[in-house]
């Protein structure tokens, strides 16, 4: 039976990986329905995931999911433990939180770009992922982890898509990145250098610089010399005291 399963999900895989791009690590979104289900079940799923998948994985969630099983209590302490060891992905509900379920949705709009995979126990959420082309479902079923097969739409998708009447999110991203490499198209990472501008010389640099006015205050040797001056004249004068006196 477990060969069975493997086989199975070797087979989807290699579906999603052909068509859609779907690497490892595989990115696998969780919510707070799975998490309860693993924990019911008593499933590692660091452990089990990997293997059954037979590549690295990364268990993933978001805050609404987290903030959802906060609100929910006791009941879910344990799912919430589980939800709290993985890793946290951005998702565009910062200001106001929605349900887990609308999150995880949001998550893989637009085609899905990141390859998340969606593991819920939620019929309604599976029932919307199913409708979005290229999205791999994941579940519990009897204390063992399941992935689902190629949805309806997914495999109306690939045919469209092989028959030219449309093209993937996978193939635009390969035409892109090789107008890119060929030069075709500009990287939008590279910034364009801003040219400076050839000005003329700056008006106030022309203008003459201004003599620095000469200081009219005597030096220090100049002070000197007028002290000099002054004694001798004072020497002078009491001499010629003295010889009016003694004549």
């Amino acid at each position: 039976m477990k060969i069975t399963r493997q086989k199975h999900a070797k087979k989807h895989l290699g579906f999603f990986r052909n068509n859609f791009g779907v690497r490892e690590p595989y990115q696998i979104l969780l919510d707070g329905t799975f998490c309860q289900a693993a924990l019911r079940g008593r499933i590692q799923l660091r452990e089990q995931l990997p293997r059954y998948l037979m590549g690295e994985t990364q268990l993933c969630t978001t805050r609404c999911v987290l903030k959802e099983l906060e609100t929910l209590g006791k009941d879910l302490y344990g799912a919430k433990l589980i939800a709290q060891k993985c890793q946290v992905r951005n998702c565009p509900h910062f200001k106001n939180a929605v349900s887990g379920s609308d999150c995880l949705l949001s998550m893989v709009e637009e085609g899905n770009p990141h390859h998340y995979f969606v593991a819920s126990q939620d019929q309604n959420l599976s029932m919307k992922v199913k409708k979005k082309p290229g999205v791999p479902l994941m579940f519990i079923i009897q204390n063992t982890i399941v992935l689902d097969k190629p949805s309806p739409k997914t495999i109306a998708f690939v045919k469209a898509v092989e028959s030219g009447q449309l093209v993937s999110v996978h193939e635009k991203q390969s035409i892109k990145q090789l107008k890119e490499e060929q030069g075709l198209v500009k990287n939008p990472e590279q910034r364009r250098k801003k040219r400076k501008k050839i000005s003329g010389p700056n008006p106030l640099s022309c203008l003459k610089k201004k003599k620095k006015a000469q200081d009219t205050k005597p030096s220090a040797s100049e002070k000197k010399r007028k002290r000099k001056r002054i004694r001798n004249r004072s020497t002078s004068k009491v001499l010629s005291e003295k010889q009016n006196a003694e004549g």
